[in-house]
This record gives structure tokens, sequence and C-alpha cells, in this order.
């Protein structure tokens, strides 16, 4: 099994997850240096762990991530992270609330045509505008957000970082990007956003 080094955590791989690539690096360094010791943190779609296991090795906090991929799912339960197998927030118990909540979602533009086959499609594929995954995202996670609590989620120029920050102000949310880096073919950015006066939905 493959290993990768990151600020003080090493991180096993699997063949059937995402292998971290420029946008894992760059949520993880969003999140060790927007988080605060003793926060409560949840990462959705964690993977390998990759960002979780980051994170855990830079600041002291209780975090929990939520993963689709049984074979993700295992490989981050093998690198220390607390793994709850299912879609998004679904298998949470009700009133689990959370400082901060990360997302590096599947944001690839993908049509039916485009599909990969097996567990690697939910890494990928974010429908015909690379949005549905964010959009699904959006409307669960303020249930989940303590008062004053943050999201930070990774967009790609592919699914278009204007219109994801617009759908997010449209729920409440006040966005800032925190981090951004050029890539070949995309730009990335980590928007941290917060809602005050928040109301469970």
């Amino acid at each position: 099994m493959a290993t990768i080094s990151y600020r003080n955590a090493t991180i096993k791989l699997d063949e059937n997850s995402y292998d971290p690539a420029e946008d894992s690096f760059l949520l993880a360094d969003a999140a060790v240096e927007h988080t605060k010791d003793g926060s409560r943190v949840l990462e959705i779609g964690t993977g390998t762990g990759f960002v979780s296991a980051v994170l855990r090795a830079n600041r002291n906090v209780n975090l929990i991530a939520t993963e689709i991929n049984p074979h993700a799912a295992s490989c981050a339960r093998s690198n220390g992270i607390e793994v709850i197998r299912t879609d998004m927030f679904a298998g949470l118990r009700k009133g689990n609330i959370f400082d901060i909540i990360i997302f590096n979602p599947p944001y690839l533009p993908t049509s039916e045509e485009e599909k990969v086959p097996g567990w690697l499609n939910y890494a990928f594929d974010g429908g015909i505008d690379g949005r549905d995954a964010i959009g699904s995202f959006l409307n669960k996670a303020c249930s989940y957000l303590a008062p004053g609590g943050t999201v930070m989620l990774l967009i790609s120029s592919l699914t278009g970082i204007g219109e994801v920050r617009k759908e997010m102000e449209g729920q409440g949310f006040q966005t800032d990007i925190v981090a951004s880096a050029r890539c070949p073919f995309e730009e990335l950015v980590v928007v941290k956003a917060s809602m005050h006066n928040l109301h469970k939905k």
C-alpha cells in the first residue's frame, strides 16, 4: 500500500479511492490555518482521510468524517480517522453539531457518457454543471452547524466559483475566499462561509 507524508501526517492510500491532489493539499492547508484547537470538526466525503489526518496532525480537534465509498472509508479508518460510512449527512445523529464542516466535493461537470464505473465515480461526478453534490451539501449543512460555525468548501473554476458563492450567499452564508491555487486546467479556491443568526432548518 502506498503512503504519502504531508505536514506531520503520513497517510495510507487505496487504489479504489481518490488520491490526494492539488485540491486536497489546498483544502488541508486552509483547514489547518483556519481551525482552532478544541473545535468540533466534520469532514464530508473524507476519501482516504487525507485532509482530516493532516488537520489532526496539526490541531487538537474533535473530528469525525463521513464517506460513501466503502474502500475509502476503510482506508480513512486505517489512517486513524473516525468514519461513518454514509452519503454526506445521512448517517449522522440529529443533534450532532460542529464548529467547522469541511467538504471537497465531486465537482467535475459530468454527463452520463462520462461517468466512470465503480465507487470512484462518487469522487468526481458533479452532475451536468458540477454543482449537484454542492447543492445537496448546502441544503443540509446548516442543520449541523453551531451558531457562528463555518463551512470550508473547495470550489473549482470548472464548477463556477461565482455561481457557487452566489448559491451559498442565497442561503444566508457570508463567504470569503481564504486560499487559492492555479492549476493547468482550472483555478481552485477554498471558500470559508459563516452564517450568523443561524436557524436550523
